[in-house]
């Protein structure tokens, strides 16, 4: 399902370090770790293309040259592949340079992700946007991001997403505060697993944490936000935290772009910023495809049975 909202820009923060894959990540963007025969990054932009934004803005920092490559043309490559009538190679290249409109800026210097938005506010302009977290991977059958447009749009303000997750593992996130989780109805009459959000805090000790809804790594922002975070001081890590400034944004009035609600997401997540997570994703993706998955589910079974 494609989003038939007004919004048409993507933000891709993708400067950071990759320091917890180190040494492939030496001389290779995290962005490039492949999961099963793509880069991670590919997947996340064919997900801001799926749901209709084909105006998409990286943001990246030094040594990121081949995200721009990869994205870009090959002459020579497809011309070979052309020549050799390898249709299913050449289509697969070509896929990436035709998934939209891509633009790139240096984020410069590692403020946190709050900065790496605010670098975005040229290209953006005054009109709501979607920041996709190229850690995290959003399954291509499961709904998250057309929802989630459809929502700002209907509510205005800004639209986060959250998981549940186990409350021993909440301070590894944001969280948010949803007042007893209230579900906003949705155009059906129906309860919507939608939630007005009260309050936000960037990774709280378990027993301080609002709730276990966490937040993860897409947010369909008001222009607004740029405002807030040119005035937010560093905060969790001395960095300019995206958190703190939803956390203004939520107590502001509906006519400043204030407001903001949280799309409970129940789907299928591959968190490619952990190794462990990035191994799971790699083998649960490679299994459920056509040519990989009967070979590689009954080669599981066989290694599981001689642990």
């Amino acid at each position: 399902m494609s989003s038939t909202t007004s919004t048409r820009k993507a933000v891709i923060p993708a400067a950071g370090l990759g320091t917890r894959f180190l040494p492939a990540t030496k001389a290779m963007p995290k962005e490039m770790l492949p999961v099963v025969d793509e880069p991670a990054i590919q997947y996340v932009v064919a997900e801001a293309a799926k749901a209709g934004l084909d105006d998409i803005l990286m943001i990246t920092g030094r040594n990121k040259r081949s995200l721009e490559n990869h994205f870009d043309r090959v002459p020579d490559l497809e011309a070979t592949l052309e020549a050799k009538g390898d249709t299913d190679k050449l289509n697969a290249v070509r896929q990436a340079t035709e998934l939209g409109d891509l633009h790139y800026i240096r984020q410069g210097e590692a403020k946190g992700l709050g900065h790496a938005v605010l670098c975005a506010k040229r290209h953006v302009g005054e009109e709501p946007f979607a920041v996709l977290l190229g850690d995290d991977l959003i399954d291509e059958r499961d709904e998250l991001l057309s929802t989630m447009l459809e929502t700002q749009e209907r509510l205005g303000g800004s639209v986060i997403a959250v998981m549940e997750v186990p409350q021993e593992k909440i301070s590894a996130y944001g969280v948010i505060d949803a007042n007893g989780q209230d579900k906003v109805t949705g155009e059906d009459g129906k309860p919507a697993d939608v939630v007005p959000v009260h309050a936000l805090v960037e990774k709280p000790p378990v027993e301080e944490a609002p709730s276990n809804l966490a937040i993860i790594g897409r947010y369909v922002l008001h222009p607004a936000i740029f405002a807030e975070l040119e005035q937010t001081k560093p905060g969790r890590g001395n960095e300019i935290q995206l958190t703190d400034a939803l956390q203004a944004m939520a107590s502001k009035p509906a006519e400043d772009g204030g407001g903001v609600h949280a799309v409970i997401f129940r789907g299928r997540r591959y968190d490619t910023g952990d190794k462990l997570s990035y191994i799971k994703a790699v083998v649960t993706l490679a299994a459920d495809r056509e040519d990989l998955g009967p070979d590689l589910r009954e080669w599981l079974k066989e290694f599981v049975g001689q642990i």
